[in-house]
C-alpha cells in the first residue's frame, strides 16, 4: 500500500509569505521573523523531500528572511541619521504590501476576463467563415507560398534556436548546513577546547556558506545564554567561551 503526500504549490516567495500571515493570523506590520523563517524553511525541505525543484527566486528570499533574522538578533540596532532605530523588517514588509495590492487587482482582472469570455462576440460570419476554410485548406497556403517566404521562416527558426541555446542556466547546490548543527557543532569544539576563536571555526569550514551559517548559529547561542563573547583576539576576531567558563 503507498501513501501519497501532497503540498500546496505558490506562484511565488511572497504569496507563500501571506499565506503564512493570514493563516496565523500575524501582524503583517510587526512580523515575528524567526516564526515565519522556520516556516518557510520547512516548506523548501518538504519541496526537497518530493524531488520538487525549488525555484531560485524562494532560495533568494530565504537568504533575506535569514539576514533579516541574524540582524535583529544583533545587540546592537542600527540607526538612522535621526538616531532612530531601523527596523531590519522594513523592507520586507513593504514588498509584501506591494505584492498583496498586486494580488488583489489580479484577482479583479482574472474575475473581469472570465466574464468576458462568457460573452458571444459580434462579428461578420461569411468573412469568419472564409477565414477557417483558408486555414484548413492546405492546398491554398501551399499555392501562396514561396521560395523568399520559406527562407523568411527558415531564418526566424533559425534564430530562435540560437536565443534558446543561449540562455544561461541556473545550478542550485545544497550546501551541507543547518543552523541548528552548527550550533551543537560549536557547542561541542568548545567543550573539548574550553574556549575557540572565531578564526578557528573558520579553519573548519572554509566556504562563504559554512562561514555564515556559523556566524548564525553563534548569534543565536548567544540570545540563549548559552556561550560569552570577548572581544580582543585581533582584528575581526574574537574568542567564544563556555557560559560557566566566561562568569
Amino acid at each position: 500500500m503507498s501513501f501519497e503526500v501532497k503540498i500546496p504549490l505558490f506562484e511565488g516567495p511572497f504569496d507563500l509569505l501571506l499565506f503564512f500571515i493570514e493563516r496565523d493570523e500575524l501582524d503583517i506590520y510587526d512580523i515575528p521573523i524567526s516564526q515565519i523563517t522556520e516556516h518557510f524553511l520547512d516548506y523548501l525541505k518538504e519541496l526537497e523531500k518530493l524531488n520538487i525543484e525549488v525555484a531560485s527566486e524562494f532560495i533568494l528570499v530565504a537568504a533575506k528572511l535569514m539576514r533579516i533574522k541574524a540582524k535583529m538578533l544583533l545587540p546592537r540596532p542600527q540607526l538612522d541619521e535621526e538616531g532612530n532605530e531601523i527596523d531590519p523588517r522594513e523592507e520586507l514588509v513593504q514588498h509584501l504590501l506591494e505584492y498583496k495590492k498586486y494580488k488583489s487587482v489580479l484577482a479583479e482582472l482574472s474575475l473581469m476576463e472570465e466574464k468576458m469570455l462568457q460573452k458571444e462576440k459580434r462579428g461578420n460570419v461569411l468573412n469568419e467563415m472564409k477565414k477557417l476554410s483558408e486555414t484548413v485548406n492546405v492546398e491554398s497556403e501551399l499555392q501562396d507560398t514561396d521560395l523568399y517566404k520559406l527562407l523568411k521562416v527558415y531564418q526566424k527558426v533559425l534564430k530562435r534556436f540560437e536565443f534558446e541555446s543561449e540562455k544561461p542556466t541556473h545550478q542550485i547546490v545544497q550546501y551541507p548546513y543547518t543552523i541548528e548543527d552548527q550550533k551543537i557543532f560549536i557547542l561541542n569544539k568548545i567543550h573539548e577546547k574550553r574556549k575557540l576563536s572565531f578564526t578557528q571555526i573558520i579553519d573548519y569550514n572554509h566556504d562563504k556558506i559554512g562561514v555564515i551559517y556559523n556566524f548564525l548559529a553563534i548569534l543565536e547561542l548567544l540570545q540563549l545564554n548559552q556561550v560569552n563573547i570577548r572581544i580582543g583576539e585581533g582584528y575581526n576576531n574574537f574568542w567564544i567561551e563556555r557560559k560557566e567558563l566566561a562568569d
